[in-house]
């Protein structure tokens, strides 16, 4: 008969109700343990989840729009998202709920709003006079496709170009079609038979809004009259046309052209262009045409008191430069710059000193959008300068591939990193202020420092001040500079297991206090640095290299060969080497002809000068075994109280002193065991030759199911911006020898896996990964009474091993007595990967890992410091060490299903949670919240979810998001303070916070986009025009286009849907007491639907001063001449 545990039993209950296994853990901890019971303070109603701000350069740009008077710019994209941009440190991000592309946007200059139209045939109004704009209206075109829009200054009435050659009139006030509609086939002669195609550009004649020029894809340019409801005169050309743009004075305009060519049109002179220019066109004798170029996609006309007007231009290169970069034209005058660009441009911009049209336009500067990167020119300074951008648009300068965050540095820091990145600034930018200088920064309620640590596929580190909702870089770290460089792929050597990015980040280790960092790359190598304020340079790179290997080999092995044994810790034996100028590798294959012995990268053996910030303690490299690459790294940590270095994969762990040098662990994961191995593992016999395939094991499964993250067949580190994926899997060596490419596409993306408890399969069990690393100074055995440092290692298979480390006295002694590591034979269970471990106090406190306060090391010491050196022992901020040494401690362990909570030293499990039951945590941390602390973890099935410690009590469990990317999983970090962050896309960070006392204070927090400026003095007509009627001719529209004039629209063309917001209190309220008055409110407009409509129509009041005598004018005229059958 099968026996029945009664633990087992209760794991099981645990499994159906979190809350249930919390509560019967406290009852057997009260019964059993009668440990002191500890007070918590966090509650459910601390926690509130919302998304604070996102960082970054907008990920597929596809529009751009300039207010000239606030002084704003928003750019659209193609995933719908809009982004807002004023002085630095005012940014908002808003989200078309559709996700449809934005196509183009319109400012309502010194309005405060926005339209955009997007590639679904939607207008949309956005009133920007909130914190957190809002959509007023929505415009749904049911026949037609929208190609162009046109807001005239200070107009309320929006052309609208459509695809197949008609233009709408719409009132962004009430945003209702007008009745009055230019049919294609009006515009064009009756007697052309071809459709002129979509509209491509409209524009009002600045000297007379009574005249609109089309144009049309085909070359048929238009100049309507909105009075007479006719053509004035039309203008042909036999090439496509791409856009136009008006001379000033309203009697010339230029239209850039499918062939590279520009054409200059007098208003009155239809038959043939008053000039035609090709700018990049070679000039051919015996006065032949150019040849054709590129398209010229955009052209903008812009006129100056003082001298010549500028042409700006992009696109219209030869069709010779071959593998030319993007480039944007300046002709002034006789004088034509070409500014070559890093990526293909979106749009541009000529930012102009008025905002009327009819007056000298006086430009300043380009805006450029490019696909990747946002750029200012000066147009003012000889040799057109950029501006220096303020914006951290940089954050995808190389793709992100890992991400760390931390809230509540210690204060020196960031002035620290400032001073030390201040050196790296590029010169020769525009002298002048940053254009874009709109909008007011919000208070700042939150007083501490954080820092986001951004790694990079080109092995590049950054470090942000991420400190009130804003993100500026600080200092740049590249860490591919210690390493000799391949200059082709034929000099590049077949060691590398990876084809690009061999110097990608993929692990980092930093400590705030002793400011000592630490990373592991993608080619299995870890360089420790050190902070200092000095230049020094290094004659020669402090190596080493380590040989780590996984071997379970029979008995009698066959062919009767032997591996050599793992050497014992601590024996000084270890395949290791301290490495001079020449590269270490001793034989590069063995007597088989396997490569052997040689690491991925070659490090330099030529002096290397070390600017002040971050230099090099030390490299440590992992080197192939016979044949087979080593295995990339999987977890990382480094202490620099005890001078040590701990780092692991799927193979084993090795322990580095970086003090002495010298490698102290080297162990395959089973020899952590011992002879408590739990898992039966499968004996692997060795072979003679490299199998073309498959005939090494593959590591299919590396790090079992930790988040997939480490789980695939190849290795991946970005991909291309396309799919927008961040994938970092273990790698297997393919018939050469190489790992596919880090940046080659995700091909499965999907996050379901095998969950097979067998312990027979060879995979799982026989590459069992290192997941997790921690230093500590807690009780290592049950017999112990006081707490010594230690490691804890937690694998893929669940286990948390202990590792004992006896470290010599400080000063002088610590470098020449041997640190001595030893397993402790304390053995822990979880189900799941491990992922995070920490330590509290007695009180419940967080016991952080032992630090060394930073100092200049690269200054020489006098005697007093020295002597103080000495006695100088590692700091450890418990806030209990005071206390009595002999009071227990609790070691909190996450793992990828359950956390546990585990009393030392009786090492009696007292708290459990079963985190998740069908999914699987990607992310864990022990973070501090309101003078408390908390478990923060999140889910592959996109939910959020808090515990309270060390009860593990739920105290938040919110669907936040799905996992659709690997990018997502491993970026995701939470910090102190309740703040968290992931790269939404390839270029942005997404901040968020679940803390809700930070969502309360969002609102005060964010910057204010509009602010009220007045709108500058129209342009003087000047006596004698305004005598004769030479100035601008203005135009009554409210009579042309206005329901008396032109009737109503027909129903079914588009469809009006009104906006979710626009009230300042109810919607652009962020939580807390505001948020229940907006819910509230919601509920009541449910009640009755003349609620709504009151609430639709104050919405538009708000969004302008004069809208409600309009409407009234309006319903006036609609009466006043009508007879009574026309009702």
């Amino acid at each position: 008969m099968r026996k029945f545990n009664i633990r087992k039993v209760l794991d099981g209950l645990t499994a159906v109700s979190a809350v249930a296994s919390a509560s019967s853990a406290a009852q057997q901890q009260a019964a059993g343990n009668r440990e002191t019971e500890i007070q918590e303070t966090l509650q459910s109603e601390h926690f509130q989840l919302c998304k604070t701000v996102r960082h970054g350069f907008p990920y597929q740009p596809s529009a751009l729009a300039f207010d000239p008077v606030q002084k704003i710019l928003a750019i659209g994209t193609q995933t719908g998202a809009l982004r807002l941009f004023g002085r630095p440190g005012v940014e908002c991000y808003c989200q078309h709920d559709s996700g449809a592309a934005v196509i183009q946007l319109q400012f309502l200059i010194n309005e405060g709003a926005l339209v955009s139209a997007l590639a679904d045939d939607t207008l949309h109004l956005w009133n920007l006079r909130q914190k957190r704009p809002a959509i007023l209206h929505s415009l749904k075109f049911n026949r037609e496709r929208i190609t162009f829009c046109h807001l005239p200054f200070q107009s309320k009435w929006l052309y609208v170009g459509t695809e197949r050659g008609n233009i709408h009139i719409v009132n962004v006030e009430s945003f209702t079609l007008s009745g009055y509609v230019i049919m294609w086939n009006k515009a064009i002669e009756l007697s052309s038979k071809s459709h002129p195609g979509p509209v491509v550009h409209i524009s009002d004649n600045p000297m007379d809004e009574g005249k609109l020029l089309i144009g049309f894809e085909s070359g048929t340019v238009v100049l309507w009259d909105l009075k007479s409801k006719k053509a004035d005169y039309r203008y042909t050309h036999d090439e496509a046309i791409h856009s136009v743009a008006w001379h000033h004075e309203g009697k010339q305009f230029i239209c850039s052209h499918s062939d590279g060519t520009l054409t200059i049109w007098n208003v009155k002179s239809p038959t043939k262009p008053f000039q035609t220019i090709t700018p990049h066109g070679k000039q051919l004798k015996d006065g032949k045409k150019p040849e054709p170029c590129k398209p010229i996609l955009k052209v903008e006309y812009k006129t100056t008191r003082a001298g010549e007007p500028f042409i700006i231009l992009s696109g219209g290169l030869s069709y010779d430069t071959v593998g030319r970069r993007p480039c944007l034209t300046v002709m002034h005058g006789k004088s034509t710059a070409v500014l070559e660009m890093d990526y293909s441009i979106v749009d541009f911009l000529t930012l102009c000193e008025t905002p009327y049209p009819n007056d000298f336009q006086e430009p300043y500067a380009v805006v450029v959008l490019l696909e990747k990167d946002l750029v200012l020119i000066d147009l003012a300074q000889n040799g057109y300068p950029i501006f220096e951008n303020p914006y951290p648009l940089t954050i995808h300068e190389s793709p992100v591939t890992c991400c760390e965050y931390f809230a509540d540095c210690p204060v020196d820091l960031i002035p620290a990193l400032y001073s030390v990145g201040a050196r790296q600034k590029r010169q020769g930018y525009s002298k002048k202020e940053w254009p874009i200088s709109g909008g007011n920064w919000g208070l700042i309620t939150q007083s501490y420092p954080e820092i986001i640590i951004t790694g990079h596929a080109d092995g590049s580190i950054k470090f942000w001040d991420a400190s009130a909702i804003t993100l500026q870089v600080l200092y740049k770290l590249k860490t591919a500079k210690v390493f000799e460089k391949s200059r082709n792929k034929d000099d590049r050597p077949s060691t590398d297991i990876v084809d690009e990015d061999p110097y990608a980040i993929q692990i980092i280790s930093w400590c705030p206090e002793s400011r000592m960092l630490c990373i592991a790359g993608v080619s299995a190598h870890v360089i420790i640095y050190r902070f200092s304020k000095q230049e020094v340079t290094t004659e020669v790179i402090p190596m080493l290299e380590v040989r780590l290997l996984y071997e379970i080999n029979d008995v009698e092995t066959p062919d009767g060969e032997q591996v050599p044994p793992v050497p014992t810790p601590g024996t000084g034996s270890n395949p290791q080497s301290i490495v001079p100028q020449s590269h270490p590798s001793t034989s590069s294959s063995s007597s088989d002809g396997l490569r052997d012995n040689v690491p991925c990268l070659k490090v330099k053996n030529s002096p290397l000068k070390q600017s002040p910030g971050y230099q090099i303690e030390l490299v440590i490299q992992l080197v192939w075994v016979s044949g087979e690459p080593p295995q990339q790294i999987t977890s990382l940590a480094v202490n620099s109280a005890y001078g040590l270095v701990v780092f692991g994969n799927c193979n084993g762990i090795a322990m580095v002193d970086y003090l002495q040098k010298t490698v102290l662990l080297n162990l395959g994961t089973i020899e952590l065991y011992g002879s408590n191995d739990p898992y039966r593992r499968e004996p692997r016999s060795p072979r003679k030759t490299r199998q073309p395939s498959g005939g090494m094991l593959t590591v299919a499964s590396c790090m079992c199911g930790l988040s997939n993250l480490y789980s695939e067949s190849v290795k991946k580190l970005r991909t291309s911006y396309i799919t927008g994926l961040c994938d970092i899997n273990e790698g297997t060596v393919v018939p050469e020898d190489r790992c596919k490419s880090p940046t080659s596409d995700v091909k499965d993306n999907s996050f379901s896996r095998s969950r097979s408890s067998s312990v027979t399969s060879i995979d799982k069990e026989s590459r069992e990964a290192i997941s997790a690393l921690h230093f500590c100074e807690t009780f290592t055995r049950k017999a112990d009474t006081s707490p010594s440092p230690c490691l804890w290692v937690g694998t893929t298979l669940g286990t948390v091993l202990v590792i004992v480390l006896n470290l010599p006295p400080g000063g002088e002694q610590r470098l020449l007595q041997p640190v001595i590591v030893s397993p402790s034979g304390t053995i822990l269970r979880l189900k799941g990967a491990i992922l995070r471990m920490a330590f509290l106090d007695t009180t419940g406190s967080l016991v952080p890992p032992a630090h060394e306060p930073w100092r200049e090391h690269n200054v020489p010491e006098d005697k007093d410091e020295k002597e103080k050196a000495k006695k100088r022992r590692p700091v450890s901020v418990s806030p209990s060490s005071s206390q009595e040494i002999s009071e227990n401690q609790y070691a909190v362990i996450c793992s990828e299903k359950q956390a546990k909570v585990i009393s030392l030293p009786s090492q009696n499990c007292i708290y459990k949670q079963n985190i998740t039951e069908t999914s699987f945590v990607l992310r864990g941390d022990i973070v501090s919240l309101s003078n408390s602390i908390c478990l923060a973890c999140f889910c592959a099935n996109g939910h959020i979810m808090t515990f309270s410690l060390p009860s593990l009590r739920p105290l938040l469990d919110v669907y936040y998001l799905p996992l659709t990317n690997m990018r997502i999983a491993r970026t995701f970090c939470f910090t102190n303070n309740g703040q968290a962050l992931y790269l939404v896309s390839p270029t942005e960070i997404q901040r968020l916070t679940y803390s809700q006392e930070t969502c309360e204070n969002l609102q005060e927090m964010l910057g204010e986009l509009f602010t009220p400026v007045e709108t500058p003095e129209a342009p003087n007509r000047g006596f004698f025009k305004g005598l004769f009627g030479g100035g601008a001719q203005s135009l009554d529209r409210e009579e042309l286009f206005g329901e008396s004039a032109s009737g109503k629209a027909s129903r079914s063309l588009a469809q009006h849907i009104p906006g979710p917001g626009g009230i300042e209190g109810v919607k652009g309220a962020a939580s807390g007491v505001v948020g229940e008055l907006a819910r509230a409110r919601l509920a009541l407009d449910e009640r009755g639907q003349k609620l709504g409509e009151l609430e639709e129509k104050t919405a538009a009041m708000l969004y302008s001063a004069d809208s409600f005598s309009k409407h009234a004018h309006e319903m006036m005229l609609k009466y006043k001449d009508k007879k009574w059958y026309q009702f």
